[in-house]
């Protein structure tokens, strides 16, 4: 059990699998690293995905992008639990862009693997920019 997960609802062994067989999905002829991400939506659903490279590298996929994609494509949603992992199955932190995006389409409640336990995307990603960010100017200048 995880204090972030007290009641042990999230299936995280499961959830980490398929962050490692999602690895096997993975493009990364250039850097070789390859990443697999795998999330609970908010109904239940099973979504991976994995980082696709570009030799131009600033359009490089990161696993978490392939992983939105998912999410979106069947059905949209929130992310309910995250984790992503490594090519040696280890647990890694998204980089900063990616807890940007997980925080737009996970919000403050979801759950996260890290290397260290479960931590909610507060802690991830604390005094994060959203859209609660955007409306509360549109409606201060309204």
């Amino acid at each position: 059990m995880d204090a972030a997960d007290p009641a042990g609802a999230v299936d995280w062994a499961g959830l980490r699998a398929a962050a490692r067989d999602a690895v096997d999905q993975a493009y990364a002829p250039y850097s070789d690293f390859k990443v697999g991400a795998a999330a609970f939506a908010d109904d239940g659903r099973l979504l991976t995905g994995a980082n696709i490279e570009n030799a131009a590298y600033g359009v490089t996929l990161c696993a978490e992008c392939s992983l939105v994609s998912a999410l979106v494509m069947s059905g949209g949603g929130r992310f309910a639990a995250f984790t992503c992992v490594n090519a040696l199955g280890e647990t890694i932190m998204p980089c900063g862009r990616c807890r940007q995006i997980l925080w737009e389409h996970g919000g403050p409640e979801l759950l996260v693997d890290t290397p260290i336990g479960v931590v909610p995307m507060t802690e991830v990603l604390p005094q994060a920019f959203g859209p609660g960010d955007l409306d509360h100017v549109r409606e201060a200048q309204r």
